[in-house]
């Protein structure tokens, strides 16, 4: 989601506990011990498949626990991430919250002692079993709050994931009657659309789309290890060699190829998103964040596929349901989220097309949201997620889409844009383990 992308920097500052916001703090809900009042704090859109879902959800809370007033309270990404720590230091704290995934948010707060240790309820609900693999990582923090290992501070609802959009109607004229299997397969597509004076692929440099393509050229040839290492600073990964390596030569060839189209460095991803849906392109790589948008404003048959053949696909957990350590109503808190996590509301996300982690697609009709959300369970199943490239260190995502304007422009080399990510990546990592 464009306008949550700063939700998805691991390290991209700390909580700003001293920015002080009435909106946030004035309407702070009222702390109860008595059991009778339960307090859940979000930030999620009201449009968007959890907090639709999460509205079931209250109903079946408020069945278990007759007795209990429930207060939903709204609030915004950017006052959640800024007064986190005000707010749960103070004497109204909510009973459960939604924070941000990360070490700049989930991991100051576990580290400061401000959100439970659920280690005990994870193995008591069973949490660990539907929340797998990558899609765990960004819920546990060891006692520097670095995420990737040790405890679980918070559980996640969802995922996202990079996936291939593609026009059938372009596809058919094309005589392409399937998606590619293989990735011989795909650029063989490409040049076919590209030979009718086609561009394969909408895309652009001033926002996420080149990005995506990059690092989803980067996740086919990587696996665990190096993914794990990059992201979670471990060891001494490799980024001018290997997947980072072959994975960029092949973005620069696709680049030279015309396959991205020319002069992408200025185009943002609302103009990228528009040129697939005028039917300019046949192909856009996009987050599962623009699903609902395809499928409002989309005139002509779609469908989505993840890269063929490849071994880890871009994607991620989603923000995470946490336990203030204040809070007056845990045992209710707790049962908040094994509310989230069961059947009824999981599939409720899954129809909204919301990508559930314990979601079953085959009670999903819509043939689309079907579709991508069994792409989305395959690839957890199979723990092939890559998290997101800008993850590991401070300004990476300000470094990497420069790059891509580079790259694009073809005023750098794959090997040179290599390089300098290994030296920017090592600086940074300094930097963050002190």
């Amino acid at each position: 989601m464009r306008k949550t992308r700063m939700g998805r920097r691991l390290v991209a500052g700390i909580v700003a506990a001293a920015l002080y916001s009435v909106g946030l703090v004035g309407c702070a809900p009222s702390g109860s011990h008595d059991g009778k009042t339960f307090t859940i704090w979000q930030y999620e859109g009201k449009s968007s498949a959890q907090y639709q879902s999460w509205q079931e959800a209250v109903t079946i809370f408020k069945k278990k626990h007759p007795d209990v007033k429930v207060k939903l309270v709204s609030t915004s990404f950017d006052n959640m991430q800024k007064n986190a720590k005000l707010l749960l230091t103070g004497n109204n704290v909510p009973d459960v919250a939604e924070v941000n995934k990360g070490n700049a948010d989930a991991g100051q707060l576990a580290s400061q002692g401000l959100i439970e240790n659920l280690d005990a309820e994870v193995k008591k609900y069973g949490w660990d079993k539907k929340v797998k693999g990558a899609m765990s990582a960004l819920a546990r923090y060891d006692k520097n709050g670095n995420a990737g290992s040790g405890d679980w501070y918070g559980v996640p609802n969802i995922g996202e994931i990079v996936v291939w959009f593609y026009n059938k109607d372009m596809f058919t004229k094309a005589g392409i009657n399937n998606p590619p299997k293989t990735m011989a397969e795909l650029e063989q597509n490409l040049q076919q659309f590209k030979d009718k004076g086609v561009t394969p692929i909408a895309s652009g440099a001033n926002g996420f789309g080149a990005l995506w393509t990059w690092y989803s050229l980067v996740s086919a040839d990587a696996n665990r290890s190096l993914i794990d290492n990059y992201m979670f600073l471990k060891g001494n990964p490799s980024l001018d060699s290997g997947a980072f390596a072959t994975g960029t030569k092949r973005f620069q060839d696709w680049i030279d190829k015309g396959y991205l189209g020319d002069k992408i460095a200025g185009v943002t991803g609302e103009q990228m998103d528009a040129a697939f849906l005028s039917g300019k392109s046949p192909l856009i790589v996009e987050n599962s964040a623009a699903f609902n948008n395809f499928k409002t404003e989309a005139k002509f048959d779609w469908g989505t596929f993840t890269l063929p053949a490849a071994a880890l696909n871009s994607g991620s957990s989603g923000h995470l349901w946490a336990v203030p350590t204040k809070s007056g109503n845990k045992e209710l808190a707790y049962d908040w989220i094994q509310t989230t996590l069961s059947a009824p509301v999981q599939n409720a996300i899954g129809k909204r097309a919301g990508l559930p982690l314990a979601g079953d697609a085959s009670t999903i009709t819509d043939p689309q949201t079907k579709e991508l959300t069994q792409q989305f369970a395959d690839v957890v199943a199979n723990d092939q997620i890559s998290f997101f490239p800008d993850y590991p260190i401070p300004g990476l995502l300000d470094f990497q889409q420069s790059g891509m304007q580079s790259l694009v422009n073809k005023t750098t080399t794959a090997e040179q844009f290599t390089k300098s990510l290994q030296e920017f990546y090592d600086k940074g990592k300094k930097q963050v383990n002190g």
